[in-house]
């Protein structure tokens, strides 16, 4: 929970040992992931969830090695900018070529795509430089970068106006909406561990009425009880949730 990943952050702020430090990058793993797992990946065989993760990470330890709790700023908030920006840099730094560049490779396929179309046959290589207006060599060097590049743009689609880039949608740098997202997702997670804790039949009474929604006659007639024991349970379980989370909060 986030209260774990400000209590490993601040102990590193006090030592900076290799072990605070690997506490810390436990910690810090949800956040990081909530991050990348909203951005839409782009075909680029270095572009995986994992390779976006670690760069996420090296932004987090970035921002570790300069964090001063004494400023009052959590260290989720901190860190959410250096994160994202590493997530930026990560994704620019895989395609190699300008945005400009781009636009003209687009064009000369486009150009190609037009006048096979027309000819009926595909087109020369002379004949598609006179139809952009170009030299030869000129476009023989589109061709090499369009074979050179990926499929899909990191900055824009050269297929459609609309269609989102990767870049668009890494999360917006909001620290407080980031850090109460990040919280939510924490506190989600952990719930669901206690959960797991439970017997399977109280597990199961409580993914009926939680997750599918059903009625406590629904659930009595499945579990073969009545619907004041299933109410028991389900307050039982629920104060049992209460403590177990009050503990955690007392503990961190």
């Amino acid at each position: 929970m986030n209260s774990n990943l400000q209590h490993a952050a601040e102990r590193y702020a006090q030592k900076q040992t290799p072990e605070y430090g690997r506490a810390v990058a436990v910690a810090a793993l949800p956040l990081v992931r909530s991050m990348v797992r909203r951005i839409s990946l782009p075909d680029h065989p270095l572009a995986t969830y994992r390779d976006l993760e670690n760069a996420g990470m090296l932004g987090m330890l970035q921002a570790l090695r300069s964090y001063d709790p004494n400023r009052g700023t959590s260290f989720a908030s901190f860190a959410y900018g250096r994160i994202r920006g590493a997530l930026v840099d990560f994704l620019r730094t895989i395609d190699t070529l300008s945005r400009d560049r781009r636009r003209r490779v687009a064009e000369a396929l486009r150009a190609a795509d037009e006048l096979q179309q027309e000819m009926g046959a595909e087109p020369r290589a002379a004949q598609v430089a006179t139809h952009l207006g170009i030299s030869l060599s000129d476009y023989d060097r589109l061709r090499t970068d369009a074979q050179q590049r990926f499929t899909l743009s990191l900055h824009e689609s050269d297929s459609s106006e609309h269609r989102v880039s990767p870049l668009d949608t890494i999360p917006h740098p909001d620290p407080e909406a980031a850090l109460e997202a990040f919280e939510r997702q924490s506190l989600f997670e952990h719930v669901q561990t206690l959960i797991e804790r439970f017997p399977d039949r109280e597990r199961r009474i409580i993914a009926l009425y939680y997750f599918e929604n059903q009625t406590l006659r629904e659930i009595a007639e499945e579990m073969n009880l009545t619907e004041a024991r299933i109410s028991q349970i389900l307050s039982k379980l629920l104060r049992t949730l209460r403590e177990q989370l009050e503990l955690s909060r007392t503990a961190a």
